[in-house]
């Protein structure tokens, strides 16, 4: 299978499984992926996405040229998926928290689908690219757009017109990645972000994602004023109370997601 996917106790992991092809993305695995984030979409007891690649080499290293379809570059721009490389880079309808777990090597459509996450934990191992431009191509699906909404614009402009590489310390630096630990380490930094995500409410973590997501071009007071469906769920939700209830009684909250 190219792609693993599976949920256990609120929290699916989404694995890309091409070690021995640096995890590049073909066609039949860029329409596996979207096929999950649609399920996953779907499923109301997930809470949280772990997002990483097969191996220590890589996360993914991009489109798989290999297995070209043969398209121009306009024709590749004209069809391609609204929602970013692998589903992902500018999906805009999933509501869970995307964490990406960076075991190595990020590049084109890999690092576009790290643009993609919300939280970004990397190996110390790990490096960041958009090499498009070196075989005459561009950073379509994401990274051209969103790298330098996340970073500042001249290290986003050194990236992509040069190829060059960023190590994770350099990510981290820039505000791309949230936290570096050496590989053996790795899992576990996930597992902690994880679990801090699973103490927190459910339709909270929701709203402050679709508030996130929706009002970055608005000014403070703007995006203040917009009231998003998910932000609304949470102001009535029993969670909202059982918080409360949960704080002055002095113990952990049941969160229901509703």
């Amino acid at each position: 299978m190219s792609v693993l996917f599976s949920i256990e106790s609120h929290v699916a992991r989404v694995t890309i499984n091409r070690p021995e092809r640096m995890n590049a993305v073909d066609q039949e695995t860029e329409a596996r992926l979207e096929e999950i984030w649609t399920a996953i979409e779907g499923d109301r007891d997930i809470r949280c996405v772990v997002l990483t690649g097969a191996g220590e080499r890589a996360f993914s290293a991009g489109a798989d040229l290999k297995s070209g379809s043969g398209a121009s570059g306009l024709e590749y721009w004209a069809r391609m998926n609204p929602n970013g490389f692998g589903g992902i880079a500018l999906r805009q309808s999933l509501t869970v928290p995307v964490i990406a777990r960076v075991n190595g090597l990020a590049l084109g459509g890999g690092l576009e689908m790290v643009l993609g996450a919300d939280i970004v934990i990397a190996s110390d191992t790990a490096r960041f690219g958009l090499p498009e431009a070196k075989v005459g191509r561009l950073p379509l699906d994401g990274g051209m757009v969103a790298l330098q909404r996340l970073i500042p614009r001249n290290i986003a402009a050194g990236l992509m017109m040069t190829g060059r590489m960023m190590s994770a310390a350099e990510a981290q630096a820039a505000g791309l990645v949230n936290a570096v630990v050496p590989p053996e380490n790795l899992d576990a930094e996930v597992d902690a972000w994880v679990a801090d995500i699973l103490k927190s409410a459910p339709l909270s973590v929701k709203a402050i994602k679709a508030t996130l997501r929706r009002t970055a071009h608005l000014s403070p007071m703007e995006a203040r004023a917009v009231q998003t469906p998910e932000l609304i769920a949470a102001l009535v939700s029993e969670d909202s109370e059982e918080g409360v209830a949960a704080f002055r009684e002095k113990r952990a909250p049941v969160w229901r997601g509703r």
